[in-house]
C-alpha cells in the first residue's frame, strides 16, 4: 500500500487532489444538521398525514428513552438531539376533517422545530397522566402502536413502556390500539424529492471512494494486501467525516483458486490475501451521510505485465452481471411483491442460460431498511412476509445480485457481485446514480 500522504511528499499532491475533490461534496456540520432539519420538516409535512391517511391510523404513538430509542423514533430527532431524553413520547394526530396533523411530545421540553412539548409537569406530575389526557381530548378511532412479528425496525416499542402504556388506557381506548407496522414501513422506506437530491450526491462520493481505492494511488501489486485497502477506505471515510454502517470486504478471484461456495463468501469471509496482477478484485462498500446509507459493490482487475486493458473473458462476464441487473429493475414494478419479482427475474435469467442470484434489500434510512425483500443469499425461493410486501413509490433499494460463470481460460466459474442503489418512482425504476459498466482497472 502507497506511504500515507504525511509521510511521503511526493504522493501527497495526487493524494489532497483526490481527497478535495470528495471533500468539496461533504457540508461541514452545521449545514448538515441544517439540511437534516429541513428534510425532516418535509417529512413531516408532505409525507407524514398521507402515511397516516392509507394506513387509517388517527393517532401515532412512538415512544423510547435516551440509548434504548424505538429505531423509527431515531430517525425523527433533529439534528441536535443525538439521542432520546429522559422517556420521550412522541404523538402523532391526524385530523382528516380539518386537515391537519398534530406533532405533540410528551416531554419537558420541544422536540427540534417540528415537535411541540404538550407536558407541564406542575400542572400534571404524571408523563403517563398527561397521554392520557391527550387521547381522550383528541378521542382518535385507531392507535397505532410500534409493534411488528416479522420487520424489526417496526417494532419499536419495548415491553416495559408496552405494559405502562396498556395499565394506563381505559377499556375503550384499548380496543383501538392497533399494530402501526405498515405507517411504520412507509415513514422509513418512502424518499422525498430532497433526499433523492441528497442521495445521488451521496452514491457519488461512495463511487469516488470506491475508485480511488482500486487504484495504483492506493494498491501496489505485491505489496498491497486487502486488508490494507479495507482500512484505508475506513480511514477515508473518517479523514471525511463521514460513517459507514458496516465493515468493508475487499475479496479476490484468481485463475488458480476455486470458487468458494456462497455460504462460505457470506458467511465466512475472507482471509487476508496479498493483491498480485491478474487478480479480480470485488468490493462491498457502504457509507452513511444526513441519515441517508449506501451499498455499493463493484469489480476491478489488476494488470498483469504486457496487458493494457481487462481480458476480454472477464468483460463479457462482466456483461452477463450486467444483464442479470437489468432482467431485475425491468421486473420491478409498483404492486408487485418481492417474492413475484424473484421468481419472475430468476426464471428469465435461467432461460437466457444464466446462473443468477439475487438478494436485492430496502436500503435508505437504514442500510438494511423497511420495505420489499427481493431474495436473499440463502432463500433463493422466496422470502416469508418481506418478501410479500409489495413494491411502493418513492422507495430505494440495494439492487444486490450475482451471476455465476464459467471462464473456459482459467478453467473454473467466477462470480459477477454486483450491488448499485436504485430508486423506484411513478416514472418506474432508475438507478440513483450511473452503475458498474465495465471492471475498472488497476495498474
Amino acid at each position: 500500500m502507497k506511504t500515507p500522504s504525511f509521510i511521503l511528499t511526493g504522493f501527497c499532491l495526487i493524494f489532497i487532489l483526490n481527497y478535495s475533490t470528495v471533500k468539496g461534496q461533504v457540508l461541514p456540520e452545521r449545514d448538515r444538521a441544517e439540511m437534516r432539519d429541513a428534510i425532516l420538516k418535509d417529512r413531516f409535512e408532505n409525507v407524514l398525514p398521507k402515511l397516516m391517511d392509507e394506513n387509517g391510523i388517527d393517532m401515532w404513538l412512538v415512544i423510547g428513552r435516551e440509548y434504548n430509542e424505538d429505531p423509527v423514533m431515531k430517525t425523527m430527532l433533529p439534528a441536535t438531539w443525538l439521542n432520546a431524553r429522559r422517556r420521550t413520547i412522541l404523538v402523532f394526530f391526524r385530523n382528516k376533517a380539518t386537515n391537519t396533523i398534530e406533532r405533540l411530545a410528551v416531554a419537558r421540553y420541544d422536540v427540534g422545530d417540528n415537535i411541540t412539548s404538550a407536558w407541564d409537569k406542575e400542572k400534571q406530575p404524571s408523563q403517563w397522566g398527561r397521554l392520557l389526557e391527550l387521547i381522550e381530548e383528541r378521542d382518535p378511532k385507531t392507535i397505532g402502536i410500534n409493534v411488528s412479528e416479522h420487520f424489526g425496525i417496526a417494532d419499536g416499542l419495548v415491553q416495559t413502556d408496552y405494559v405502562e402504556l396498556m395499565d394506563i388506557l381505559p377499556s375503550k381506548y384499548e380496543d383501538r390500539i392497533v399494530s402501526a407496522e405498515k405507517l411504520a414501513i412507509g415513514w422509513i422506506e418512502t424518499r422525498t424529492s430532497k433526499e433523492m437530491e441528497l442521495y445521488n450526491q451521496l452514491v457519488t462520493i461512495t463511487s469516488a471512494i470506491i475508485d480511488e481505492a482500486f487504484s495504483g494511488e492506493v494498491i501496489t501489486p505485491g505489496v498491497t494486501t486487502t486488508d490494507d485497502v479495507v482500512w484505508w477506505m475506513r480511514q477515508k471515510v473518517t479523514d471525511l467525516g463521514l460513517e459507514t454502517w458496516f465493515h468493508p470486504t475487499i475479496d479476490i478471484q484468481r485463475n488458480d483458486e476455486e470458487l468458494k461456495s456462497q455460504v462460505e463468501s457470506f458467511s465466512k469471509g475472507e482471509k487476508e490475501k496479498v493483491i498480485i496482477p491478474g487478480d479480480l478484485l470485488h468490493c462491498d462498500f457502504g457509507i452513511t451521510y444526513i441519515t441517508l446509507n449506501t451499498d455499493c459493490q463493484r469489480h476491478a482487475y489488476v494488470l498483469k505485465e504486457g496487458e493494457t486493458d481487462v481480458p476480454s473473458f472477464l468483460k463479457a462476464a462482466f456483461e452477463k452481471g450486467n444483464r442479470v441487473q437489468d432482467i431485475l429493475t425491468n421486473n420491478m414494478t409498483l404492486g408487485r411483491t418481492g417474492n413475484e419479482v424473484l421468481a419472475m427475474s430468476l426464471t428469465q435469467g435461467r432461460e437466457e442460460g444464466l446462473r443468477p442470484a439475487i438478494y436485492t434489500h430496502p436500503l435508505g434510512t437504514y442500510g438494511h431498511s423497511l420495505g420489499t425483500t427481493i431474495g436473499m443469499w440463502d432463500s433463493q425461493n422466496g422470502v416469508p412476509v418481506k418478501g410479500d410486501y409489495p413494491l411502493h413509490e418513492n422507495t430505494v433499494y440495494a439492487i444486490e445480485l450475482n451471476t455465476t460463470v464459467n471462464i473456459p481460460e482459467w478453467k473454473k466459474d467466477i462470480r459477477i457481485m454486483l450491488e448499485e442503489a436504485g430508486y423506484l418512482g411513478v416514472n418506474g425504476f432508475r438507478y440513483v446514480n450511473e452503475r458498474q459498466r465495465e471492471i475498472k482497472v488497476v495498474r
